[in-house]
């Protein structure tokens, strides 16, 4: 295994309400005659460590709200945790020196869910693309126009194009700059967020294959966020199972694919239509998932698991190893 290069110790992220100085006032007088306020704390991310090694894959997945793009933007630094670290090559972000966090924040960049909403649509591919690395001093005088060529044949655009604005592209056009601009600034770590999820089931496929072809070519490493565990399987080398804030499962593809552990997991690649289960009746995971305003005690999962025991509603299983590279949070496995 290679070095770290992305580490999470215990990160945790919350988000609440701000009041100003009169709703202060009232929720203190509130407390003082017993009328506790109510909580509005949406516990997004609790308590995730995750290491990612340089050139490797990491798939992360789980329902919709579980908090796995919370995360991935704590991953790029566009915020940061409530607690815990995130180490760049073993080096606490947090404790850098201004010079370094903005070179550990250049070398991990994110590519975004909406190919729609994630460009400026007043700005023009060549703005897009060239407007960091030239901020940062990366493109030499007067080599602007090679420089920004380059970047966009890689990402699979014709340069022709650099002149054009947003809304002159098709969806699968659209990421392609995006990716694009997450390129220009040369960085080694890309986190990908649904990266393909709204685009067509064709434009997925190259989108794929052009993830592929960059991390063979520039030895880039991902983390790339999904609900779509076909397209994780096709290009993780290991996934990670979120729920409600919580890595529940991680182990290599192959082993997650092929030997399930944990209850969600299970229910997750259930549902999956396969060719050869075609007749097999679907059914969904019971319940819904819980408010993470106030998730359940104990295991997240308990209320919506077919093995739940008294144990689960106290206890919070510890994410252990159950075989060589596999780790699962569930009390079953005690």
């Amino acid at each position: 295994m290679s070095e770290p290069i992305i580490e999470l110790r215990n990160v945790s992220k919350r988000f609440g309400p701000t009041y100003d100085a009169a709703a202060r006032l009232t929720r203190e007088i509130a407390s003082r005659f017993g009328r506790t306020p109510k909580s509005e704390t949406v516990h997004a991310v609790d308590n995730v460590d995750l290491t990612v090694s340089r050139g490797e894959v990491v798939g992360l997945v789980g329902e919709s709200g579980c908090g796995k793009s919370t995360l991935g933007r704590m991953v790029a630094g566009i915020m940061p945790p409530s607690d815990g670290q995130i180490l760049f090559k073993g080096r606490d972000i947090a404790s850098l020196p201004p010079d370094a966090v903005k070179d550990a924040k250049l070398k991990v960049q994110m590519i975004f869910q909406d190919p729609y909403a994630s460009l400026n649509p007043r700005l023009r591919v060549a703005e897009i693309v060239g407007e960091a690395p030239r901020v940062h001093g990366m493109i030499p005088n007067g080599q602007f126009d090679s420089y920004l060529d380059g970047q966009l044949r890689r990402a699979g655009l014709d340069p022709a194009f650099k002149r054009r604005y947003p809304h002159q592209f098709s969806g699968g056009q659209r990421q392609r700059i995006g990716i694009a601009r997450a390129l220009a600034v040369q960085p080694e770590f890309l986190v990908c967020d649904e990266a393909v999820a709204a685009l067509d089931v064709s434009i997925q496929a190259q989108i794929l294959n052009l993830f592929m072809d960059l991390r063979r070519d520039l030895n880039l490493t991902y983390l790339f966020i999904s609900h779509d565990l076909g397209v994780v399987e096709h290009l993780s080398d290991r996934v990670l199972i979120m729920y409600l804030g919580r890595i529940v499962e991680s182990a290599p593809s192959e082993e997650i694919f092929g030997h399930p552990n944990h209850p969600y997991t299970q229910a997750l690649l259930s549902e999956v239509p396969r060719i050869e289960a075609r007749k097999r009746r679907f059914t969904a995971i019971k319940g819904e998932i819980p408010s993470p305003m106030a998730p359940p005690a104990g295991c997240h999962f308990h209320p919506r698991c077919p093995h739940a025991m008294p144990r689960c509603g106290i206890e919070a299983p510890a994410l252990r190893e159950i075989a060589p590279g596999h780790k699962s949070a569930c009390h079953l496995n005690g």
